[in-house]
């Protein structure tokens, strides 16, 4: 397959990027994507190609949006730390000094950095939740303060896929001074003063028809494009059984493939629900890699973030996705087998199927990627490693 025309810029030094988002076209079925990197607040690559739709008919725009579902997390993690840098919240206090109700069954002594580490052992819910709840906050609250531990909280960590976000934005509202939503924050706070085109909660007067629609990988282009599958995280899903089942399967939000649609995105869900694309995803890591003073976080909050993390007291091994993974405040550490960023200083979260936003302190310098073809690796997706391998080769 040829390459499409590729639209955009590339700053001098950045050639290789664009060289192998290229090639993810030509080598491995990528449909629509945009890939952008920021040093700072200044963009030195920002680039889209290929189509909004599986039959090739509706061009990816420049300010095409698309799901990118647990790239939210660095988003939700964000917010999380403007609460910290107001004194509002503190990572070390148990969760349930801003919200009583939380420490029933056991959970009093988690903390706000467990929870947010994906160590609270409250990746699944025993109660069954469905799309419209989680637009009645209040409802969900009371369902997931009642939740009880699926581990010793603080011994292991297993992804939050979908729960983290929720178990944040309830936080986040309890403490807001003016009782916003973690949407609403992050709209007001961080996606307006930056100019992002970036929604945790797509606005009804958002045309929908700008969100590229997305496309599950099947049949013969698992062979073709696929190499690392998830076979123990589906042999669990299918078994209906084990810590992935519960995570991935509850709240039940429709199929990804499906996810482009106003009734997913239009409900604020801070772990998986985020709609945007790779521009705003790489200024926001701009501007916290490169602290630029654009954050409401103050600076000195930023460099814990860069920080190594603090969790080797914690074994590696995560219960859900079945990899070895480290988390820091909210975000994925560049660790093991799964490197992004120019050193471990390096920070960010990756989206099923492929999507990926992260800062890397030590450059400066912030990225983002976002597709349409959802790929089936656990973290690290062909497309996003050639581009982040590619950034390494670059002249910064």
């Amino acid at each position: 397959m040829s390459a499409p025309t590729i639209h955009g810029e590339v700053a001098p030094g950045f050639g290789p990027v664009a060289d192998a988002f290229r090639r993810n076209f030509s080598r491995h079925g990528e449909i629509g994507a945009a890939v952008a990197v920021f040093a700072g607040d200044r963009p030195v690559v920002d680039l889209w190609a290929g189509y909004r739709d599986r039959r090739r008919t509706q061009p990816w725009e420049q300010d095409t949006i698309v799901p990118v579902f647990s790239s939210t997390k660095g988003m939700a993690a964000f917010v999380v730390a403007t609460a910290v840098s107001k004194g509002v919240l503190d990572y070390e206090k148990p969760v349930a000094d801003y919200w009583p109700e939380f420490a029933a069954q056991g959970k009093g002594a988690i903390t706000v950095r467990q929870l947010i580490d994906h160590q609270a052992g409250l990746s699944g819910l025993d109660t069954v939740v469905k799309l419209p709840q989680l637009a009645d906050m209040d409802g969900l609250a009371k369902i997931l303060a009642a939740q009880k531990p699926a581990w010793q909280p603080g011994t292991r960590h297993g992804y939050h896929a979908i729960t983290l976000g929720l178990y944040q934005g309830e936080l986040v509202r309890r403490v807001d001074p003016q009782g916003r939503t973690l949407g609403r924050v992050f709209a007001e706070d961080i996606a307006k003063p930056l100019g992002l085109d970036f929604f945790i909660g797509l606005p009804a007067d958002e045309p929908i028809e700008r969100v590229a629609v997305l496309s599950a990988t099947k049949g013969l282009d698992i062979l073709r494009y696929e190499r690392d599958l998830p076979l123990r995280i589906g042999a669990e899903v299918f078994l209906e059984r084990g810590h992935s089942h519960a995570a991935l399967t509850n709240p039940r939000c429709g199929a990804p493939a499906r996810a482009a649609r106003r009734e997913f995105l239009g409900v604020e869900s801070p772990g998986h629900g985020g709609v945007g694309n790779a521009r705003s995803l790489a200024k926001v890591y701009g501007a916290a890699a490169a602290r630029t003073g654009a954050l409401p976080i103050a600076d000195d909050l930023l460099d814990l973030l860069a920080a190594a993390d603090t969790a080797d007291d914690v074994p590696a091994e995560d219960l859900v996705l079945h990899t070895k993974s480290r988390y820091h405040l909210g975000f994925r550490k560049s660790r093991g087998s799964f490197r992004f960023g120019s050193d471990k200083r390096a920070y960010g979260t990756t989206g099923l199927g492929g999507s990926f936003g992260f800062a890397d302190p030590s450059t400066g310098l912030g990225f983002g990627y976002t597709m349409n073809r959802l790929g089936m690796a656990v973290l690290d997706d062909v497309r996003s490693r050639n581009l982040r391998e590619a950034l390494l080769r670059c002249k910064v």
